[in-house]
Order: structure tokens, then C-alpha cells, then sequence
């Protein structure tokens, strides 16, 4: 059983699954019975097409220095912050990089640099079609621009991106999964059972995505993507998430040895990314001292922000820069500096 924690937050919101279905979408289901082979085509369109991402997650934290990435020809949106070992932070289906600004500042204030991308289809990357496939292509091209990441934080398809990358020869020290679901695939039946699509139609429209993307639905479970990762792994999910239920997170964590799961109340799917109790815990987790042998493990120190020596993950200031603040900061007057 993985180590878990547990907390609430005061108020309670729920994020509910939104999937109004138009009359082209009512559509599709009396077409599955006459066309069938039409109905697949028209279905893995719509499926693979995100939706157009939140206007609350617009804003990147200041300071971001964009990357080149390129991607099956096109050209991703990428940005950098910090100086120091890489963190890749991978958004979910509908998302965007700006999600994850909550966790931008205690990454580079670790000395860690925060990377974070907006995936095709998504936020000011070109339109069109994506794919939990070309999310993990993605991560590689960004690893490929930016160097072997030390962690990846990856939320709801964005952890499924995270562990198919892993699965693929990607090595990060830490993984964090936000919201993962075990069986992506869940997402194909709900899909059908939104729109009324039929066994055939369906079993036509998995096989064209396979063809088209190369990978198999099968494969996917994230327990048999993530049963030679040896590195370490928290798994972060909230109890009201009405999109991807909790015991979802439960089994991906009870797939890796020594995985840590934080199980949260009252955030839902996506408040979870920019709760502060998450997000001080995520850094911390990303920033703690590597076990011996782990990947990673034996990096160099970052240095302290105040005076340049080494420091060990999670502390960001060394020890004697934080007794001299303590002795000597009016503002720590009275107590410790705490530095992580």
C-alpha cells in the first residue's frame, strides 16, 4: 500500500464533467447505425479534439523565456523559468501551461527550472487534433530542448502523457501524478456512452486511432506504463474529483513500490492544481533529497540563493545564511528561518 496523506480544505467545491452534446453529436449515433465505417471517422475527430482551454488559466508567471520545440512539424509552445535541475510540468486534456503558474515560484525559489508547454491542440499552440500520444512526443521534444528532466509533474492526461513517456525510456527522478487515471481507455466509454455509439463503431474508431498514432489502447493502463519506473512517485487526487474518481489515483499508486499519494477533499479536477497545501507539497516532494540509488541520485547541489554554496534539495538557503538571517533579518528576530 502506497504512504498516504490526507487533508481537507475549509469550503467544498466541486468541478462537475461538462459534455453538452449538439445536435451534430446526436447526430453521430443514428449515423453508427447506417455508416458505421463514417460514424468511426466522424467519432475519432471529435474525440481527439480538445476543447477550447479555460479563460481563468491565461496568465504565465512572470519571467517566462519561451523555447523552441517543434513536434511532428509544428511548432509547440514552450516557456522556461529558474535556473537549475529541470522540472517538466505537463497540463491535461483542455488545459494549458498557466495552470501550473501556482507552482512556477517555490520550483525556481528550490533552484529548480520550470518548464511547462502548451500541447498540440492546445492554448496558443496551433489547433487542430491531439492525443495523449503526441502530450508524451511532446515531453521528449521538450527533454530533447531543455536536457533530462530531474522531475515531471503531469495532471489528469497529462499524467497518462507523463507515464507513456516514462514507459518509452524517459528516466525523471520524481514523478508526480495529478489526477491520474488507471485505464485511460475509460475515456473511449464514456465518449460512447455520451453519444450513443455503438460496439462497432467504436471497436472502428480505436482501431484507426492506433493506425494513426501508433500505440495500442491495451497498453495503456498506467500500471503496465509505469512497472519498470524506479523512480519515486507521488500520486496527488482529491476525493470530489467528478471527473477521474479518487480510487483511480489509489491504483496507479499501489502499482509502484513505495509511492506516496496525498488524497485531498473539496478541490475537484482541477482546483487541485493551484490548492496551496498541494502545491507546497508537490514542490517538497520534487525538491527532497534522492534515495540512494535512484536516478539522479549524486547531482550536483544547487546553490544557496543567498551566497552561491551548495545546498541540498528542498533547502534553498545554506545553513549559515540562514542562522545570519535569523540573527540578523528584524523579520526572523525571535525564530528560525525556515528555508524549505
Amino acid at each position: 500500500m502506497p504512504e498516504t496523506l490526507s487533508f481537507s480544505p475549509g469550503k467544498s467545491t466541486n468541478v462537475r464533467f461538462k459534455a453538452g452534446a449538439s445536435a451534430r453529436r446526436a447526430g453521430l449515433s443514428l449515423l453508427g447505425r447506417v455508416l458505421p465505417g463514417a460514424a468511426a471517422a466522424a467519432a475519432e475527430r471529435l474525440f481527439f479534439t480538445p476543447p477550447p482551454a479555460s479563460r481563468a488559466d491565461v496568465v504565465l508567471p512572470p519571467g517566462a523565456r519561451p523555447l523552441d520545440v517543434r513536434v511532428d512539424g509544428r511548432r509547440v509552445a514552450a516557456w522556461r523559468w529558474g535556473k537549475g535541475p529541470v522540472v517538466v510540468l505537463v497540463h491535461g486534456w483542455g488545459g494549458r501551461a498557466a495552470q501550473f503558474a501556482p507552482l512556477v515560484a517555490p520550483l525556481t525559489a528550490r533552484g529548480f527550472t520550470a518548464v511547462a508547454f502548451d500541447a498540440p491542440g492546445h492554448g496558443t499552440t496551433s489547433a487542430g487534433r491531439s492525443s495523449m500520444p503526441e502530450f508524451a512526443r511532446t515531453l521528449r521534444a521538450v527533454a530533447d530542448v531543455v536536457g533530462a528532466p530531474h522531475a515531471v509533474v503531469g495532471h489528469s492526461l497529462g499524467a497518462a502523457a507523463a507515464a507513456f513517456a516514462v514507459n518509452a525510456g524517459l528516466r525523471p527522478a520524481r514523478l508526480v501524478l495529478v489526477a491520474p487515471a488507471a485505464d485511460p481507455a475509460v475515456w473511449t466509454r464514456v465518449f460512447a456512452a455520451r453519444l450513443g455509439l455503438g460496439d462497432e463503431v467504436m471497436r472502428r474508431m480505436r482501431a484507426r486511432s492506433e493506425e494513426r498514432l501508433g500505440f495500442r489502447w491495451s497498453d495503456l493502463p498506467l500500471p503496465l506504463l509505469l512497472r519498470s519506473y524506479t523512480g519515486e512517485l507521488f500520486v496527488v487526487h482529491d476525493r470530489d474529483d467528478r471527473e477521474v474518481p479518487w480510487t483511480e489515483g489509489r491504483a496507479v499508486a499501489e502499482a509502484v513500490p513505495g509511492a506516496r499519494m496525498l488524497l485531498t477533499g473539496g478541490l475537484g479536477h482541477r482546483r487541485v492544481l493551484r490548492d496551496p497545501e498541494v502545491v507546497s507539497r508537490t514542490a517538497a516532494f520534487v525538491a527532497a533529497p534522492l534515495a540512494e540509488g535512484a536516478p539522479g541520485a549524486g547531482a550536483a547541489d544547487a546553490g544557496c540563493e543567498a551566497c552561491g554554496r551548495a545546498v541540498a534539495p528542498p533547502h534553498a538557503v545554506c545553513a549559515t545564511c540562514t542562522l545570519e538571517r535569523a540573527l540578523f533579518d528584524p523579520r526572523l528576530r525571535g525564530g528560525w528561518a525556515r528555508t524549505a
